[in-house]
């Protein structure tokens, strides 16, 4: 394998987005691998945050009972009133009156704790189980022009209703060999998806993070990846960067923790791609 003349491959010229004339309704995105720690949380709200600079109306969903993506943007898990659980397990549960703003413009985020987990349980005897988040975020899609759901690191019950309710998957991937094993399960089960409960779902790409151009075993992966998925690879990768953990524990997206720093410039490249596509 040629590793250098697969990661040369030809580059297209993306331009910056035009600014709209009218908001919605949203496209639905899914940021889903199951395997943890391959950077879903900061893949959604650093993209969610880049495409939010773009002018772009943005919806966060932490559809995770850790909270990781809560925590990311200051909250903290246990002192949060409503939650998307609430939203599931309440039939009476407005979803405007659990949405939560952001520091930055145009970002908004449905909050998560371990409360998620019960709703879960609550969800296997429940008709249409698998569509109870597309039904809770039904009236808010002509509010936004993309939501993103940062799913939990498995293919459970939590995760179908994310992608039953998407049109779209970004599947962020490690460039570390062991990450590319669970990638035929997962796109084995959003075609099964597909043919049994959301007919337009399709991967509109995959995003390789934790990349370290200077590593032969990482450009390895990354060339791999780009063998196995040809034009579905994003043209960005995410470096590594100690900036992603520093931003996560000062609650803040990269964005506005560390501006133009080499990570915060990353996801407004991925953030481009995500909108010419």
């Amino acid at each position: 394998m040629d590793i250098d003349a697969i990661l040369d491959r030809p580059k297209r010229l993306i331009p910056e987005p035009q600014a709209l004339s009218k908001h919605g309704p949203a496209r639905v995105i899914s940021v889903v691998n199951q395997k943890g720690g391959v950077g879903k949380t900061t893949t959604t709200v650093s993209l969610g945050a880049a495409l939010a600079e773009y002018g772009r109306r943005v919806l966060i969903v932490d559809f995770d009972p850790q909270g990781a993506l809560s925590v990311a943007l200051g909250l903290n898990p246990n002192e949060l009133g409503l939650t998307i659980h609430n939203l599931l397990s309440d039939p009476h549960c407005d979803v405007h009156e659990v949405i939560k703003g952001t520091e930055q413009a145009n970002l908004d985020l449905l909050p998560s704790n371990i409360d998620l987990a019960a709703a879960e349980l609550q969800l296997v005897s429940e008709v249409g189980r698998e569509h109870a988040l597309a039904r809770a975020l039904e009236p808010v899609l002509p509010d936004y022009d993309i939501i993103l759901i940062d799913c939990q690191p498995s293919l459970g019950l939590l995760t179908l209703n994310a992608l039953s309710a998407s049109s779209e998957v970004i599947v962020p991937l490690e460039c570390e060999y062991f990450a590319l094993r669970g990638v035929a399960l997962l796109t084995e089960t959003i075609d099964k998806v597909k043919g049994r409960l959301n007919p337009n779902l399709q991967i509109m790409g995959v995003v390789a993070t934790m990349y370290d151009p200077r590593t032969l075993h990482s450009r390895e992966v990354f060339a791999r990846v780009i063998q196995a998925f040809g034009d579905l690879v994003f043209q960005t990768a995410i470096h590594r960067t100690v900036k992603f953990p520093d931003a996560a524990v000062a609650g803040q997206p990269i964005e506005l923790f560390a501006p133009g720093s080499v990570g915060a410039e990353a996801y407004k490249a991925l953030a481009r791609e995500v909108l010419a596509r």
